[in-house]
């Protein structure tokens, strides 16, 4: 089988892209796989590490307002409908299938107008633009929440699928995750965390939640601050008379490497709102305090955050109202009701997809010409 794969601009576009390519090729050995993107997106770096093959045309996004700039987005639009085209022709793909990120329009609707079978998966709970469009053309489209469903035109073929998350998440041992990352068994873990770059209104607030919990006997906390972040938080705990070696339950890194770890030994997490790092809260059980971030585009961070509160599975607490005493009232409040930190672990469980990649794999033979 040939399959083309297209999805840009972010990781949270890129990396669904590239499970669902090598749960292609698992469930169909010998599969060839072409990744169309372009060449001013992370996936030009993140897929050839990746070790697939990696075809970049000419597109862009518009801007959300009249400009002459739109004129120039348009004409390089048509470019690469011409270019996705030849990739049609040349490659002959059997499937393709797209993750979000402007890079999909041209190439989906390439294929959907010669007939070629068509996928596409949206991650968050409010979909995107092109996603939305495309959605009108395609045979199938994959979402994550079941909150996306009502966005889409009631012609499309919708199934909630989830989001793959790497194996390594649901594998890790508890016991040797806390083992591993100096934790204590018997106390609860608080872990926090606000992206690969950090959250800085995160870590402003976490300096009054450090002061309540230095030295205590139940909790311990593992916070991640972003490299960016590292320094300035440690000066503004030692700015409120907190030095980290004097208290053994506090420990603050500036990135977690191994994320799958501190997930496993986690009991509660304060975090963002990205659509990747629900889907491993919620495959793992783990309930949440969600501080979206504001200038995701659509505000899609805290479309994904409402999908956990309204069911109970996380507490939303809006990047413009958070503060430090905010947060401490909000943990203090979760963990000190072991029914409803149960309760929301309980409800985080229900929504999470652990089968995933297998259902959208499934999805994809749904909609392959029958042999």
């Amino acid at each position: 089988m040939r399959a083309i794969l297209t999805g840009g601009g972010t990781g949270g576009h890129i990396y669904p892209a590239l499970a669902i390519a090598r749960g292609l090729q698992n469930r169909f050995p010998d599969t060839e796989i072409l990744y169309v993107g372009t060449n001013r997106g992370l996936e030009a770096d993140i897929v050839p590490k990746a070790n697939f093959p990696f075809q970049a045309i000419t597109v862009s996004g518009l801007e959300r307002k009249l400009s002459l700039a739109n004129l120039k987005v348009l004409w390089q639009a048509w470019q690469g409908c011409r270019e996705a085209a030849r990739i049609m022709k040349t490659f002959k793909p059997d499937v393709v299938i797209g993750t979000g990120g402007y890079v999909c329009g041209p190439v989906v609707m390439a294929a959907a107008r010669r007939g070629i079978p068509t996928l596409i998966h949206e991650q968050n709970a409010l979909p995107g633009i092109t996603n939305r469009l495309l959605s009108r053309f395609v045979d199938q489209v994959a979402v994550t929440f079941e909150d996306s469903v009502k966005y889409f035109s009631g012609k499309a073929k919708v199934v909630v699928t989830g989001l793959p998350v790497r194996p390594e998440i649901m594998q890790t041992d508890r016991t040797k995750a806390l083992t591993s990352l100096n934790l204590h068994g018997e106390k609860l873990t608080l872990l926090v965390f606000g992206g690969s770059l950090g959250a800085r209104r995160i870590n402003q607030a976490m300096v009054e939640v450090v002061k309540r919990y230095a030295n205590d006997q139940k909790v311990q906390v593992l916070h991640a601050t972003g490299q960016l972040g590292y320094q300035e938080f440690l000066h503004e705990l030692a700015n409120n008379g907190i030095v980290l070696d004097k208290y053994v339950n506090i420990i603050v890194k500036p990135y977690l490497y191994n994320m799958h770890e501190a997930l496993a030994a986690a009991d509660l997490v304060i975090s963002r709102a990205g659509a990747a790092t629900l889907a491993e809260l919620t495959v793992s059980g783990l309930p949440s305090v969600l501080i979206p971030y504001p200038y995701a585009s659509e505000n899609h961070q805290e479309h994904n955050a409402r999908a956990l509160a309204d069911r109970g599975a996380a507490v939303l607490i809006k990047d413009a109202d958070l503060t430090g005493g905010k947060l401490v009232e909000t943990v203090e409040n979760i963990i000190n009701d072991p029914n409803r930190l149960e309760k929301m672990s309980r409800d985080s469980q229900k929504m999470g997809r652990p089968g995933a990649l297998h259902d959208i794999i499934k999805s994809v033979e749904q909609i392959l010409p029958r042999q």
